[in-house]
């Protein structure tokens, strides 16, 4: 694995979880984590770096960065610190719903550092131009679609999206926080002992954004991953939440993710 081998006292096991393309690998012990690209996502990987740096240093329960190389012919890797604890959608129900109040904590928590200390974007216009990409590409992964969606295409639901941006961008430019990007559940991991949020993880698209574009996600990814705890799950986080959570705009968001991945 490019930059790992000048340790010789740890074998790296590959990590089959995640969507991403990237090679995961977790060292023996199980300190450290190591991602791998290719040539074309360096770039990638190198915000990735950035984003994880900055959010660490800022007291955000997230991996501390330990090692990072690239060359311009094999690719990049960055090597990472473990976050202890399983990932939430590996919990049995019982106990991601004592565990919920410390996962609206942890992320009204991070959406409540000062917007002006984030340097990094993730706003709609960002969003939408990816969707405009993915799109043309015909990249859209139909298994990150709505089930009513997946027979609609994806031109057609990037114009719904469109249709509706001009009136989203204005509530983002006066409702931004530090977003993490992919809020789902297995990014955040729980102390299976104490039933606490330990940390984030992938925070590549961590950046300012309208909130609704993090709570959509771990709404719709909860109400998928326990069917019988949406409910309670989506008035937890209005009551713990400290703004009013807007139904439209989570919509919205659901509605534009799955046209950034691909």
């Amino acid at each position: 694995m490019p930059g790992c081998a000048a340790d010789p006292v740890t074998d790296w096991h590959p990590v089959t979880r995640g969507e991403s393309g990237a090679g995961v690998f977790r060292s023996a012990d199980g300190s450290r984590y190591a991602k791998v690209v290719g040539p074309t996502a360096v770039t990638d990987l190198a915000a990735e770096r950035d984003r994880v740096s900055w959010a660490h240093d800022r007291g955000v329960p997230a991996p501390a960065v330990i090692d990072w190389g690239a060359t311009e012919d094999d690719g990049a890797f960055l090597v990472t610190s473990a976050v202890g604890g399983v990932a939430a959608d590996q919990l049995a129900e019982a106990d991601l719903r004592t565990a919920w109040p410390s996962v609206v904590r942890a992320v009204r928590d991070l959406h409540g550092i000062p917007i002006d200390d984030c340097p990094y974007r993730r706003d709609l216009d960002d969003m939408l131009s990816r969707a405009r990409s993915v799109v043309a590409a015909g990249a859209v992964n139909p298994d990150f679609l709505r089930d009513e969606d997946r027979d609609v295409p994806p031109a057609e639901l990037l114009m719904r999206v469109e249709r509706e941006a001009a009136p989203r961008r204005r509530q983002e430019a006066v409702d931004r926080v530090v977003c993490h990007g992919d809020l789902c559940l297995p990014n955040i991991l729980i102390d299976p002992d104490r039933l606490a949020v330990e940390g984030f993880i992938d925070l590549g698209r961590l950046g300012l954004a309208d909130r609704h574009a993090d709570l959509a996600l771990v709404l719709a990814n909860t109400a998928d991953t326990f069917p019988g705890f949406a409910e309670d799950a989506s008035a937890g986080l209005a009551a713990g939440y400290p703004a009013a959570i807007d139904e439209d705009r989570l919509r919205f968001y659901l509605a534009l993710d799955p046209l950034t991945w691909g």
